[in-house]
């Protein structure tokens, strides 16, 4: 991980709802998918979650909406003190906190049922000391027989195609029309990619562009499996977006 990915998401804070049309419907929807998940695997409400990697909230204030006991952490301030501010706006619970995934044991107290990091947040672990070091520390925060719950992006079919540019879309939504569209330029060997994110909107008779830059890790299912199995973690499943409806693969794993 780098100190770009703090300034990516400190800078995307105020503005991840964009990448949306309608940001609380999709706060719903996904609350919905990971409940269905989190009970199929014997998790239900009002099981204790710890979202570690919480963004601005957008799956935290989903699951503490359908009646878990969420604390949602991220390694960015600006990015905490949103979801602090939608849950009032909603009227949701969350106990939340500033804290690196890499240090959980040290930053976050207890121990939770769940845990969860999703929308691809363990990709900027560039390097197999960090992908170590997240998971040893989550595992270290599950109860045990407790679960962790990751999505990533589908790593090997990105890797066959590498695409340069993508996720370009036009929205007509409440906050006005903006246009979305992502560059990638991916490393030479393959293994790691960085993202500009582009978020257009008009302004006076032309348009201001924003641009975030982040840079993730190409992670193959089977460098994930590995990473949770060398943190003591058992019983590794795939659940495929056609089970879950979930916009990602989703790993899922047990402490014994």
């Amino acid at each position: 991980m780098t100190d770009d990915t703090l300034g990516f998401y400190e800078g995307m804070a105020e503005e991840y709802h964009l990448l949306f049309a309608n940001w609380p419907q999709v706060v719903e929807r996904q609350g919905a998918m990971l409940d269905a998940l989190l009970r199929r695997c014997g998790a239900p409400p009002p099981r204790r979650v710890l979202d570690c990697a919480c963004g601005i909230g957008t799956q935290a204030l989903g699951l503490a909406g359908r009646g878990y006991s969420v604390h949602a952490t991220d390694l960015s301030p600006a990015a905490v003190a949103r979801a602090e501010r939608e849950a009032r706006v909603m009227g949701v619970q969350l106990t939340t906190g500033v804290a690196d995934m890499r240090a959980l044991g040290t930053q976050v107290a207890g121990t939770f049922p769940v845990v969860v990091a999703l929308d691809n947040a363990v990709t900027h672990l560039l390097t197999d000391a960090d992908l170590d070091a997240a998971a040893r520390a989550m595992a270290s925060k599950l109860a045990p027989g407790g679960l962790v719950a990751l999505s990533v992006r589908d790593a090997e079919t990105l890797v066959e195609r590498q695409p340069r540019f993508t996720s370009e879309r036009l929205l007509e939504a409440p906050e006005g029309r903006r246009i979305l569209f992502q560059i990638w330029d991916w490393a030479a060997d393959g293994r790691t990619y960085t993202v500009h994110q582009f978020i257009l909107r008009p302004e006076g008779k032309g348009w201001q562009a924003t641009e975030h830059t982040g840079v993730y890790r190409a992670l193959q299912r089977v460098e994930l499996e590995q990473a949770l199995t060398r943190a003591g973690l058992v019983d590794t499943r795939w659940y495929s977006p056609e089970e879950t409806g979930f916009h990602q693969p989703i790993l899922t794993a047990r402490r014994a």
